[in-house]
């Protein structure tokens, strides 16, 4: 799918260097998340990094670690070890965390030590003593920490920018800040048309970090439209791979994000449909496919999932029909009554007595 910027002359069902196309591709299996209710079980390898942080290994990264002053990308969960209860959760936010080691806040102190630790695409399960987080007298805003509290981490690392490649979000001017984001969604593109989409979704999301809410926020007129540009693609291209990965509740909040800024997005639009579809939010996934055909009356993949959504619901019917049919059924047909021969052998008897007597008396008359 295009953007509807750029439908004259071509299909949503075509790819171009911003956006991929990804509606016709296989399904590709890729590992879940925990499901976020509490901590996840491990059985790895125990590893002590410090005195107050261990580590256990979910899922191996690649490549290098980061060092002193890199730049990292993350997402993570955040536990008390005592009451098991979840305090942080970036996952469910949408929003991947920049943590720059050697310069991270104090009650992140354990998390930097174990991040450092990791490679790209790692996932690992870190305990960390309190006095490397929120310390004795906990934290009593937000994130609402207990006194004296152990934490556990699940994190993962998505990626990170080594201090002679780059500086800091905070340090990059706008155009240095959308230049590198756009280097990540490039990367990103890479690693899909590889089938590597785990690797995919880092580089986007790190990219889709350099643009976040209080940056787009601060931006006007030309600036706004370039980082647009840019984080709006990341967004539908996540879409696009956690829909291969049959992901479909987080690839509707990828296509909402794109949709909260550009209602009539056909791409957006046309992504969030598929996932609705699969998970058998029909009617929904109707409304989608409806109105992204009014701004791409021509495109064929848009009429192909309509047909597809009327096939289904005639198939629907159908089988209600035959529910139905099997309940209530055809009236049923009155059985004929037995003949009962006795009865009729009276009556004729009768009827022959009658007979005779009338012609008796006719005679006698």
């Amino acid at each position: 799918m295009v953007d509807v910027e750029e439908l004259q002359g071509k299909k949503l069902d075509q790819e171009d260097e911003n956006e991929i196309v990804t509606e016709n591709a296989a399904f590709v299996h890729g590992e879940p998340l925990q499901d976020g209710t509490g901590p996840p079980k491990v059985d790895s390898e125990v590893e002590v990094l410090h005195e107050k942080v261990t580590k256990q290994i979910m899922k191996e990264g690649h490549g290098q670690k980061p060092s002193k002053y890199s730049t990292c990308f993350l997402h993570y969960r955040a536990w008390t070890e005592s009451t098991q209860h979840k305090f942080e959760d970036t996952w469910s936010e949408l929003h991947s965390v920049e943590l720059v080691i050697g310069k991270e806040k104090n009650e992140m102190t354990g998390l930097a030590i174990g991040v450092s630790s990791m490679k790209s695409g790692e996932r690992a399960l870190l305990h960390v003593g309190w006095e490397l987080g929120y310390g004795k007298e906990g934290s009593f805003s937000f994130p609402n920490v207990p006194p004296m509290a152990d934490i556990l981490y699940e994190v993962e690392l998505l990626g990170f920018d080594e201090t002679k490649e780059g500086k800091a979000r905070s340090d990059m001017t706008v155009e240095e800040r959308i230049g590198a984001a756009d280097r990540r969604k490039m990367d990103g593109n890479v690693y899909f048309k590889e089938e590597k989409l785990e690797e995919a979704m880092q580089q986007y999301e790190m990219a889709i970090a350099y643009m976040g809410d209080d940056f787009m926020f601060q931006l006007f007129g030309k600036y706004h439209d370039m980082a647009l540009a840019v984080k709006n693609p990341c967004h539908l291209n996540m879409a696009a791979c956690l829909i291969k990965l049959k992901r479909y509740e987080e690839a509707i909040g990828q296509c909402g994000i794109v949709l909260a800024v550009d209602q009539n997005n056909v791409k957006a639009l046309f992504r969030r449909g598929k996932a609705r579809a699969e998970l058998g939010q029909t009617d929904a996934a109707r409304e989608d496919f409806v109105k992204a055909r009014k701004y791409a009356a021509e495109d064929k993949a848009i009429a192909r999932e309509l047909h597809l959504l009327a096939e289904h619901d005639k198939a629907v019917y159908q089988k209600q029909k035959e529910i139905y049919k099997g309940i209530f059924g055809p009236p049923p047909t009155p059985k004929p009554k037995k003949t009962n021969w006795l009865i009729l052998f009276w009556q004729w008897l009768v009827s022959l007595l009658y007979s005779l007597f009338k012609r008796e008396r006719h005679k006698a008359d």
